[in-house]
């Protein structure tokens, strides 16, 4: 079995390549990323020589590229990961989010359909429903998203809906809540704000703190892809949320307690536009095809602030080149 992994040099990609090469000792991988930014391949240092591994660098938009590697590597499932997706950055930059979330998935969709591939899998957000006061979403609510990048992963999600509709694409869908863990990059909260006290600085903390996101830790996420992978069905969609809701400003204190540091380290800045006020993801559909997540939220907050604590020259070297002057006076780099 052969997995083509588009954006496999980011968070959650890089970590479900080390989880596939893992457990399946027989899978070959083919990692295609652009390199942007938040693209980095020493998230993959302990693989990069694997017998099983191989990296193409490579834009999901060039597609006469992409067509080579689908000749050349002919693979047997797509998993895509590759987006644009800091909602910061969306409203900064709205148009970069579009070609690459949009026009990237639809050019890997058409070379999918031309070559006849067993499963294209793309990977969603929750962020696509847009917000909920109270309830949890399921999976055929309406979108409405409420930030560009919310919109352009919308939209993508219904060009692969309509590939499976209209050519028969075997599309799979997951929309995922709020990851963390190990190789997230230091613009999102949680290892902003980990990375930013281990330097003794102050820490942005939007509005009020009042805003809840329902955590999953970024294993137990790839496990549940794994399971829609290879048990979910054509064409549906699945949610994957960990059940583990917290304000931000709870998030905010915990992380602060863990690191023996007092409220005085927080900042409230100016709330980001148009703000989500809550998700809270519906699971009950991924769950009768066998999949739970493992970890709990007081645990795996443990074990990820370690790994920060541990890295160091991992997100020093990301906080020095990666961030734009905007971040740097909005993160106090």
């Amino acid at each position: 079995m052969k997995l083509l992994v588009t954006g496999g040099a980011g968070f959650i990609g890089s970590n479900f390549i080390h989880h596939i090469l893992g457990k399946y000792p027989n899978y070959k991988v083919v990692n295609i990323d652009k390199l942007t930014y938040c693209g980095n391949l020493d998230n993959l240092e302990k693989v990069e020589n694997h017998n099983n591994y191989k990296f193409i660098k490579c834009d999901i938009c060039d597609s006469e590229k992409i067509d080579e590697i689908f000749e050349e590597e002919k693979p047997d499932f797509v998993i895509n990961f590759a987006a644009e997706t800091h909602v910061d950055r969306s409203i900064l930059e709205p148009y970069s989010f579009t070609n690459t979330n949009v026009i990237g998935t639809h050019v890997l969709l058409e070379t999918a359909k031309k070559y006849g591939i067993e499963r294209f899998l793309h990977i969603s957000t929750d962020e696509t429903y847009g917000s909920i006061n109270n309830g949890k979403f399921k999976e055929d609510d309406i979108l409405m998203p409420n930030s560009p990048y919310s919109a352009s992963k919308a939209s993508a999600d219904l060009l692969a809906r309509s590939y499976f509709k209209t050519f028969s694409l075997p599309v799979v869908i997951t929309r995922s809540s709020n990851n963390y863990g190990p190789y997230q990059f230091p613009e999102k909260v949680i290892p902003l704000f980990v990375s930013n006290l281990l330097e003794n600085k102050k820490i942005p903390l939007y509005g009020t703190g009042m805003n809840i996101r329902d955590w999953i830790y970024v294993q137990d996420n790839c496990e549940g892809l794994d399971a829609v992978l290879h048990r979910g069905d054509d064409g549906e969609i699945y949610n994957i949320g960990g059940g583990d809701e917290k304000t931000n400003l709870e998030l905010t204190k915990i992380i602060l307690n863990e690191l023996g540091k007092d409220e005085s380290h927080i900042e409230y800045v100016e709330d980001r536009l148009g703000h989500d006020l809550r998700y809270a993801l519906n699971i009950e559909k991924v769950s009768k095809i066998g999949w739970q997540p493992r970890h709990t939220f007081e645990d795996a907050i443990k074990e990820t602030i370690k790994w920060y604590k541990e890295n160091k020259s991992w997100w020093k070297k990301l906080k020095k080149e990666a961030f734009s002057e905007y971040y740097k006076k909005q993160y106090n780099k």
